[in-house]
Formats: structure tokens, sequence, C-alpha cells
């Protein structure tokens, strides 16, 4: 969440959990390992943390008695920004799908702009549910990520800003490379980059990415943040497996402190959003 007029730092964004790993896979599941993995992802950089609300056995669930005490174990240690995900499985309820924003300790959101194919079937988000998410942040007073996973879902923002739905800052998260959907690609993100409005702060999710080339070309165009973790990815480079989240986390960092940026910290990316907000 860097507005260029402001300073040029990257805020790294971990996603840790992941779905359907290998076996030799450490996943993070009980709060305990969530929390350990993401106090370490924090002491290596990266300054927010994304999240589901998910049973014990990684399953993603309404019930937010897991999510709640892994919140609570990373703030013993942690200032990092906390972002609940609205999105979950399109099997669940509208309310089920936000009970994260019942957590004070959530800042941020993940807020899908849309529905789009996801590998085999089609995830469901129409625009009586993003509004319905929308209106929740705001009486939660989170602020939304809206996620965009094809090039149409970039109207709906401007659609929604326009109904009064949604409200500065608009933040964009460009997600790819899920199977059915907008491929990664840089030709992709520089697409995506010119058709948003001029200045918003927008960052890159690459889904399945095997390595770190794209959120490379993302940071060079001039993304505010990026995200990894094995909610995405668990790749160092092409077949070299992390064998913890911080891994991915201190690739990334290296790679932007080696472009010439700076990371940014949880304390810096609050005072950019509440420049934003007041802009």
């Amino acid at each position: 969440m860097r507005h260029q007029e402001c300073f040029r730092k990257i805020l790294v964004t971990v996603a840790p959990v992941g779905t359907n790993l290998p076996e030799d896979v450490k996943n993070p599941l009980s709060p305990e390992q969530v929390a350990e993995e993401t106090i370490a992802c924090a002491k290596a950089g990266a300054g927010m943390v994304h999240l589901h609300g998910r049973d014990s056995e990684g399953n993603q669930t309404a019930d937010t008695t897991e999510f709640s005490k892994t919140l609570t174990l990373i703030r013993e240690k942690s200032d990092i920004i906390i972002q609940g995900s609205t999105g979950g499985v399109s099997g669940l309820s509208l309310e089920e799908r936000c009970t994260a924003l019942n957590d004070p300790r959530v800042e941020v959101a993940s807020l899908n702009m849309g529905s789009a194919n996801f590998g085999e079937g089609v995830y469901v988000n129409t625009l009586p549910d993003i509004r319905y998410w929308a209106g929740r942040m705001r009486e939660t007073d989170v602020i939304p990520e809206l996620e965009i996973f094809e090039a149409g879902m970039v109207n709906n923002v401007k659609l929604l800003y326009d109904e009064g739905v949604l409200h500065e800052p608009l933040i964009y998260n460009f997600c790819l490379g899920i199977k059915g959907a907008l491929p990664a690609s840089a030709d992709n993100v520089h697409f995506l980059k010119s058709i948003i409005p001029s200045g918003a702060p927008w960052g890159v999710m690459h889904h399945s990415m095997s390595d770190l080339s794209l959120l490379a070309a993302a940071v060079g165009m001039g993304a505010s943040f990026v995200r990894v973790g094995f909610e995405d990815s668990i790749y160092l480079s092409p077949g070299k497996v992390a064998e913890k989240n911080v891994n991915l986390v201190e690739n990334v960092v290296s790679l932007i402190r080696q472009m010439g940026m700076e990371i940014a910290t949880p304390a810096e990316a609050r005072k950019e959003a509440k420049c934003l907000n007041t802009a």
C-alpha cells in the first residue's frame, strides 16, 4: 500500500497456509504453527499476513475460533497487518464467507471483484455479493483489497465506486495464474496497470509461480506490494521447494532490495493507507 508520490517502498504480504500440498511440505495448520510462521515471516520483512478462517485440518470454515486464536498468538509478538479473507469457498454463505470481519484485529480484507473460472469450477462473486461484503467492511472499518482475476473486474470497481459502495483508498491486487482465469504474464500485469486509475496502488499475486520473475516485473512496473506464501506457491525457484514460508519471504525481500528498493514496515503501510484515505 504505497502511493507513488509518498515513498518507494514495497509491502510484502505472506499467505502462509496452502491446500493440497505434497506430503513432504510442512503446511502450517494449527494456530500455533500459523502464528509461528507468520511471526518468522514478519521478522524477515513481511508487513501483512493473509489468513482465511480454517479448522484444525486446514479446511475453510465460518467458525472463527481457530482464526481468532491464531491472531492472539501473532499479536503477542508481532504488529504485522492482519488481512482477513471474504473469499473462501463458494459453498459458504455470504455471511459465512466474511466472518473474519468480526474480529477487530482484522485491518484489511480481500474483496473479490467478480466471478471467474477456477480450475474445473467457477468462483462465484456476484455484484450483490460484493455489495454485501463491501458494506460489512465499512461497518467494521476494514480496508478492502480489491482482488482482480479478470480484466472486466476493473470495471466492476468503477461501477461500485460510482454507486458509492466502494470508497477510497482503492487498492488493486492482480491475481494471476489461476487455471481458467487470466494467465500470469508481464503483458497482463502491464495491461491491468494501464486500465486502473493513474496513481492507484496495486500489487500482484502469482498463483503456482515457479520463480520470482513476474513479481520482479511487477515491482519494476511500480507495484506497491507483492504476495508470496504456501497458499500461492511452494517454490523458491524451478524445482526447488521452500521448507517454510519464511524462505519465500526472504527470497522476495532480497529481490526487492537488489532492485534498489526497500521494504515497507507495517507502521509505514498503515500510515500510507491513512494518507490515501484522506487524499
